[in-house]
């Protein structure tokens, strides 16, 4: 649309008034003018604009697409101006809106579900959209809004929040392992049968460990998930590395090694420069690099009695 005069609040103001009153008696009864200012005001807009905001029916106005556009404009602007007031009058305003959370399955069924729920309670009016997967998405197309990621390389396009180290171990399941001491020899595991990542995630090293040291006959089992493979480890399948936050909480299976310092990563929390002001992604951010920090021991794989053979 082609302007011949810049728009005022008081145009908005007017066009609501006339779509919520379905006609222009109504409109200027709400207003406090009369009803000749409403209809030389509206057409004077609606020619400034260069289309109509109204179609006139005999059942009332009815807006058009363009109307639409500057009523949803003139709600907005209303919210705003209310939130402002009650910010004002040292009122709490919760932030509200939709957040899309970029993440692993393991973080997610092993850290971040029970901290999304004590957000939700803390802010109600703000939803998740979680986006499972191992492939980092791009934050800078909005495919995200948050991405929480075990990496060492975050994108320098990205900011975010550094929580902590992910410490990784060797794991079996317990019963198979019940009768080996505190001091076995770790070699006899070569004559195992191993899990391990695929190799589209060869970027870790410990895939790389993996498909370089374990005998190819001994590989039995690849998954493209953490939790898919500590799920084989528990069934039994062989043995295989896995982050300590996920081998240390299952009863099931047992710690077979020391953590391994080369397969170490970084858990981080990161959004786009242009988010992170955002009262939401803000609020999210905050509460999250809160939570995780207790829990940086059982990340960083230091749980008390965790019991190596």
């Amino acid at each position: 649309m082609a302007l011949t005069k810049p728009l005022a609040w008081e145009d908005l103001q007017l066009v609501k008034a006339v779509a919520q009153a379905r006609g222009m008696s109504g409109a200027a009864a709400e207003l406090g003018i009369d009803h000749s200012t409403v209809f030389r005001r509206l057409g004077a807009l609606e020619t400034a604009l260069g289309q109509p905001l109204f179609e006139r029916r005999r059942s009332g106005y009815t807006l058009t697409a363009t109307g639409e556009e500057v009523v949803g404009t003139a709600r907005r602007i209303d919210q705003d101006v209310m939130a402002l007031e009650r910010r004002l009058k040292g009122q709490e305003i919760l932030p509200a809106g939709e957040i899309r959370i970029a993440t692993a399955d393991s973080l997610l069924m092993h850290l971040l579900t029970p901290l999304f729920a004590r957000f939700r309670k803390a802010c109600p009016d703000i939803q998740l959209d979680l986006v499972i997967g191992n492939p980092a998405l791009n934050l800078s197309r909005r495919d995200a809004d948050i991405a929480i990621r075990a990496t060492d390389k975050p994108p320098e396009t990205l900011v975010g929040r550094k929580i902590g180290q992910i410490a990784w171990a060797l794991y079996g399941r317990a019963r198979d392992f019940a009768e080996i001491g505190p001091k076995s020899d770790a070699a006899s595991l070569t004559t195992h049968d191993w899990v391990a990542l695929s190799d589209d995630m060869a970027a870790l090293n410990v895939v790389r460990s993996a498909i370089s040291t374990i005998a190819r006959n001994r590989l039995v089992y690849r998954a493209n998930s953490v939790l898919a493979l500590a799920e084989a480890i528990e069934a039994g399948i062989g043995i295989g590395h896995i982050p300590c936050f996920i081998g240390d909480v299952r009863p099931g299976l047992v710690r077979l090694s020391d953590t391994v310092p080369d397969f170490t990563a970084t858990l981080w929390l990161l959004t786009h420069p242009d988010l992170r002001h955002s009262p939401r992604i803000r609020a999210l951010m905050d509460f999250l690099a809160t939570e995780l920090t207790p829990l940086k021991d059982l990340i960083a794989g230091n749980t008390a009695d965790v019991g190596l053979i």
